[in-house]
């Protein structure tokens, strides 16, 4: 059985800490507040530990939290908005997946988005494989705009626009079938690199096997975006073809760095499986090799080839073919441990961190030696003639943490904290160099270990992968949750734990548990709250999100809503507000061609509405102010009831109508 610690010593701790005042010890006599706590303390067997977390983390009715983290929703497809410290659920966004709540992909704009990351042949894809959220940049600092994720089972790039948290554009990658290392910007943003995962022919060619070093190929994406636009420009974008090595996880470069991206990969080995047939499984066959290779891209280098003529068109993307990239000095290896699973820019953008899930070190890489070694020349090359880099004129220093070494974040203070999968903990160790002077310990030093709950894969800390991290907090996403939480049945949810590491010095302590029961999050950032500027309500009446502008089809004036037709097409102006649709009555033919535009007239915060028609798969989220449009054919006779699907108003029942669609 835990030891209780006497509440008033316990509070005296912990109020310390937090800069609160002292309990005295008049006022934890009687039937005052801190008695009461005393006695739940008591029942509930809470250590000082467990009350220091709880206060650390409690967020009060109407308070907010002073970070916001954007986490992946894996196979969900979605994003999750997260408040830090409280690690409430804010929202979750759709991207890839139709979500009802939002009226995504059930009639509105959200229809048109998705069918942008169809395939090619007009082949849907209603779901997606998110994995890596990241904010858009300037100068190395997230700025609040956008947000960007990858869909790994179908090469996808999604832009939302956090001035309402929606998803504006998605991309279906015209030559590659996956990608892992996805999305990931360079510190203005310019760029959204999209990395490949598992080697295929270019452009969805076929190839056997037994081809696999002749045709197969990895594949990097540079999205070229356009910030005023709020939309990638494909026409700008290009690709540099790479040899057939599983790319994985990348970071742009910054300050000395800048103009420079760095990714890992595994399976130099160039394995191609086989288990079924006697032959090595992949697990075994890719990991024979003691290194794998670091891809080092001077992608500044690539953008002039790729403007100046020196890229083929495939599929209609510019592709700058290995031999070129090879030439033109744009792409360079450099070993590094086996299976690595993480390529981490240090904030001052001089270092390059690499853990190996098989070696128990990061390997911490030097650019300015790689620019040495480089000017240097006279470097072997592998099979494909691609500059190699010993690993001895490119490294820095190795540090040893623990088993599975897999990502690392920083903090304000000179530490860097990466997650250790097979150890599971969270291993925090000094950053040397021009960090030395940050810490009292010794650069490039373990400091501690922290245990979590269970086999932590990424990991997140405040503005942890910018130029100028914020320290507080570090999320450790956890892949098990075991025993954490009630059993739910066989499929358990994964473990967000809060971490704390507000001061030098000081043991990091997990002191949050957070049940994610809504697929496998991968990846995190944590934005401050502050640096995000959405909005309340639509700037204008009638404001198409699709379009960030008034529509043209919106009504302001319930006056002028309507009914029109035009021999078999029907066109409807709608308006909404508190609470009733105009026109309540809309009646038509079966086999009309309808199209629907709804305008919300609200000006009130939170006053959203929906519109829900029974039998035609149509639902909508009218939040105020904006305007959505709808089409679809009248297929089926009948009296169909459309109402709203927010609880609005005490008469929200009352908010209804009759679509009336008369039989041939």
């Amino acid at each position: 059985m835990k030891k209780l610690i006497p509440l008033l010593v316990v509070l005296t701790v912990v109020l310390a800490a937090c800069g609160g005042s002292t309990p005295t010890p008049a006022a934890t006599g009687g039937g005052g507040l801190p008695a009461e706590a005393a006695a739940v303390a008591a029942e509930r067997g809470l250590t000082q530990d467990d009350i220091y977390a709880a206060l650390k983390t409690y967020t009060p009715s109407g308070q907010l939290d002073p970070y916001i983290m954007f986490s992946s929703g894996g196979q969900g497809g979605q994003v999750l908005v997260i408040g830090v410290p409280s690690m409430r659920i804010l929202k979750l966004i759709a991207v890839f997946t139709p979500e009802s709540w939002q009226g995504y992909g059930y009639g509105g704009s959200g229809d048109e988005t998705l069918a942008g990351g169809f395939m090619p042949n007009g082949d849907e894809i209603k779901w997606g494989d998110t994995h890596h959220p990241n904010l858009s940049e300037t100068g190395g600092e997230y700025d609040g705009e956008f947000l960007f994720i990858n869909d790994k089972a179908n090469a996808r790039l999604a832009v939302i626009d956090l001035r309402d948290f929606e998803t504006k554009q998605l991309i279906k990658n015209p030559n590659a079938i996956s990608d892992h290392g996805g999305a990931f910007v360079t510190p203005n943003t310019e760029y959204v690199i999209e990395g490949p995962q598992y080697a295929t022919p270019i452009g969805w060619e076929y190839a056997t096997l037994d081809e696999y070093q002749a045709k197969y190929r990895g594949l990097i994406t540079f999205w070229k975006f356009d910030r005023a636009k709020g939309r990638v420009d494909e026409s700008k974008s290009f690709q540099i073809e790479l040899p057939p090595y599983w790319q994985d996880l990348c970071d742009a470069g910054k300050g000395p760095s800048e103009g420079w991206f760095f990714c890992n990969s595994i399976n130099s080995e160039m394995a191609t499986g086989g288990i079924e047939s006697g032959g090595e499984p992949f697990e075994a066959g890719t990991t024979k090799n003691d290194t794998d290779y670091l891809h080092i891209f001077n992608w500044k280098k690539a953008e002039e080839v790729a403007n100046s003529g020196g890229a083929e068109e495939i599929n209609g993307i510019k592709v700058i073919r290995l031999e070129t990239a090879i030439a033109e000095g744009i792409l360079y290896f450099s070993p590094e441990p086996k299976s690595p699973h993480g390529s981490d820019v240090t904030p001052g953008g001089e270092f390059i961190v690499v853990g190996g899930k098989l070696d128990p070190h990061v390997t911490v890489y030097s650019f300015q030696k790689i620019q040495d070694a480089i000017a240097a020349g006279g470097l072997d090359t592998d099979t494909y003639g691609v500059p190699v880099i010993p690993l001895d004129k490119a490294m820095e220093a190795q540090v040893e943490i623990g088993l599975g070494p897999l990502h690392t974040v920083f903090d304000d203070k000179g530490y860097a904290y990466t997650s250790v999968f097979l150890d599971s903990v969270v291993a925090r160790w000094t950053l040397g160099g021009p960090y030395d002077d940050k810490n009292p310990e010794e650069g490039w030093t373990l400091v501690q270990k922290l245990p979590v709950q269970y086999n932590i894969g990424h990991i997140a800390a405040a503005e942890g992968d910018t130029a100028s991290p914020d320290g507080n907090y570090v999320v450790a996403l956890n892949k098990w949750s075991i025993d954490r939480f009630a059993n739910v049945g066989p499929l358990l949810p994964q473990n967000f734990q809060l971490v704390d590491i507000t001061k030098t010095g000081d043991q990091m302590k997990v002191i949050y548990d957070m049940p994610i029961g809504m697929a496998e999050p991968h990846y995190a950032q944590i934005i401050k709250a502050d640096k995000l500027k959405p909005f309340e309500i639509y700037p204008e009446i009638g404001w198409n999100p699709e379009t960030m502008s008034v529509d043209p089809n919106a009504v302001t004036d319930p006056a002028n809503a309507r009914v029109e037709r035009n021999g078999s097409n029907v066109e409807i102006w709608s308006t909404v507000v508190r609470s009733h649709f105009t026109p309540e009555h809309v009646e038509i033919e079966e086999g009309d061609r309808v199209v629907w535009h709804f305008t919300s007239l609200e000006r009130t915060r939170d006053a959203t509405h929906g519109f829900a028609l029974g039998g035609y798969n149509i639902n909508l989220s009218l939040e105020p102010g904006e305007t959505q449009t709808i089409e679809f054919d009248a297929n089926k006779s009948g009296t169909f009831v459309f109402y709203c699907t927010e609880f609005c108003s005490a008469l929200h029942l009352e908010m209804l109508g009759y679509f009336l669609v008369e039989p041939k």
